[in-house]
């Protein structure tokens, strides 16, 4: 389009007080005070001008092609995210059964479902208007059925609604995986099975982020925490969105309060079934879960080696006491020999002794008569030799046998009545010096 030539004036520039324009102004380029410029028009409603005119349209017609080019541009905008088959069925659907309908399907996002997100849910309800709104079916010459949008509308307002999301999602069916039987797990990926089941239970909990099953190189700290984890499970699933409708009206008081308190007993009911369902499933997955059998062989593999190795030690400790017992034995056994030898040595030494000292007192007896009874020449007469021997008799009693020994030593060497005499004199001596006799006790020797 031609650009169009306008003259512009524009006005001189009023200088703060005290300013010259030839000493503090200094104009930038070579602006002068009346220029021409080229101004071109620009704007949506001058390129909607410009097209009406280019394909010669109405307003209506033009706002009308518009219209159906926006629709068309959001549509391929959602085309691979939230487009689904829409179900025949589901088309059919009358609006006051929007409890039975699946809000997922009727906004075209199963494949999200509890995932979807706001910005998810907004888009796809959009994209259901701009196709299902009634006016838009009868500028197709269509019917005006407007129940399916309002189908359309209803499940926009409970997936926007959190409290309404969490009612709904607590008894979405089709969110449920149902977990693997004996015979799946043991033909498939007992991880893969059961991760799913876990994930899709997982939504439930009030404790973010949910521990994951894991592989078989999870550490056994990671798979206790993971089952006991499930075993405490706090799951915020409530079962509100299955009650029975409440009547409205304030008339019938009694009917209102009777169903109230039968959607809270079925709520309990219900919330004890699912508890229930719950724990089985993790006791299946228990059972099944080879990590857990792994483990307990393991346990059980350290608990026998640590009970060989008690009983080994054990067994030492009763060898070593059995050997140490035998060396007591050995021990013993050996003292008692010695000392029994020892005894037997000893009571030969003392019969060996007896026996010297009854042949030394023999001699010393003997050598009294050898002496003549210590009576000098002539024959001894009897009274003499009955007190030699007493006194001979009352030194044997007094010495011990090495004593008697010593005296039997001294006589055998004593030759003659007066030598043998001298010795029996000098024992006496001995002995009245020890204070075993008395001076003049023994007559004879005196």
């Amino acid at each position: 389009m031609a650009s169009a030539s306008v003259q512009i004036n524009l006005p001189l520039p009023v200088l703060p007080a005290g300013w010259t324009a030839e000493k503090d102004f200094k104009p930038i380029g070579s602006l002068s005070h009346a220029t021409d410029r080229n101004i071109e028009p620009v704007g949506p409603h001058f390129l909607a001008h410009a097209r009406r005119k280019r394909h010669k349209r109405t307003f209506s017609e033009d706002d009308r092609i518009q219209a159906q080019a926006n629709v068309k541009k959001i549509e391929d905008d959602d085309e691979g995210e939230i487009s689904e088959p829409e179900d025949p069925l589901m088309l059919q659907r009358e609006a006051k059964d929007w409890k039975g309908q699946d809000h997922y399907a009727v906004l075209g996002i199963t494949r999200y479902r509890w995932r979807a997100t706001e910005d998810q849910i907004k888009r796809a309800h959009r994209r259901k208007v701009l196709k299902h709104h009634p006016d838009k079916k009868a500028a197709k010459g269509g019917t005006e059925d407007d129940q399916f949008f309002k189908c359309i509308q209803k499940a926009t307002e409970v997936l926007l609604d959190p409290v309404k999301r969490r009612q709904f999602d607590s008894v979405d069916e089709a969110a449920e995986v149902e977990p693997p039987t004996k015979s799946e797990t043991k033909k498939g990926n007992f991880y893969k099975l059961w991760g799913k089941v876990f994930e899709a239970e997982g939504r439930f909990s009030r404790q973010q982020p949910v521990p994951k099953l894991g592989n078989e190189k999870s550490s056994k700290e990671e798979v206790e925490n993971f089952y006991n984890f499930w075993y405490s499970f706090d799951s915020w699933r409530t079962f509100e969105y299955l009650d029975e409708d409440v009547p409205d009206d304030n008339e019938n008081r009694d009917q209102k309060r009777h169903v109230e308190r039968k959607n809270q007993n079925a709520r309990r009911k219900k919330k004890t079934e699912d508890t229930a369902r719950l724990r089985k499933l993790v006791d299946d997955a228990l059972a099944l879960d080879e990590r857990i059998k792994l483990f307990r062989q393991q346990e059980n593999a350290h608990k026998n080696k640590r009970r060989l190795e008690k009983e080994a030690e054990q067994k030492r400790l009763a060898e070593e006491a059995a050997k140490a017992k035998e060396e007591e034995a050995r021990l013993q056994a050996e003292k008692e020999a010695a000392e029994k030898a020892s005894k037997a040595d000893s009571k030969k030494a003392k019969e060996a002794a007896k026996n010297a000292a009854k042949k030394n007192k023999r001699v010393i007896r003997g050598a009294v008569k050898d002496a003549n009874y210590f009576h000098g020449a002539g024959d001894a007469p009897a009274s003499q030799i009955d007190s030699a021997l007493n006194d001979v008799d009352v030194i044997i009693a007094k010495l011990d046998n090495e004593e008697i020994a010593a005296l039997t030593a001294k006589l055998s060497g004593a030759k003659g009545p007066d030598a043998i005499k001298q010795v029996y004199q000098e024992e006496v001596k001995q002995l009245i010096g020890a204070g075993k006799l008395k001076e003049g006790e023994l007559k004879s020797l005196s």
